[in-house]
């Protein structure tokens, strides 16, 4: 099973940007789809974002389309989430996740479809 780790959290003011880094090992994961997931306090884990393994083709959820991007470097097993315009509600605890299928043409946004999970990388939002 693939080993991942999130990075890049932190505190950011309301407009600001951050990216964040999931760095993957113990499987090449240029054969899954990783997506990104994010929970806020008292709520449930919900999707975030999807790129596809191939690269280059990607799928948001609409509360950070035109905002937020994901892209993928195979070279070093990493994917990465930029995060501009920054709002208070984006706050959460976000995770990387890989696709449970290997080859998934279809981009999921069900947690039950991925399989390996991060511990996690706080990004707090002031206003």
């Amino acid at each position: 099973q693939v080993h991942l780790v999130e990075s890049g959290g932190g505190l950011v003011q309301a407009g600001g940007s951050l990216r964040l880094s999931c760095a993957a090992s113990g499987r090449e994961i240029s054969a899954y789809n990783m997506a990104w997931f994010r929970q806020a306090p008292g709520k449930e884990r919900e999707f975030v974002a999807v790129e596809r393994y191939s690269g280059g083709v990607s799928s948001y959820a609409d509360f950070v389309k035109g905002r937020f991007t994901m892209s993928t470097d195979n070279a070093k097993n990493t994917v990465y989430l930029q995060m501009n315009s920054l709002r208070p509600e984006n706050t959460a605890v976000y995770y990387c996740a890989t696709d449970r299928t290997t080859y998934r043409t279809f981009l999921s946004a069900l947690r039950s479809n991925y399989d390996s999970w991060g511990q996690g990388t706080q990004v707090t939002v002031s206003s």
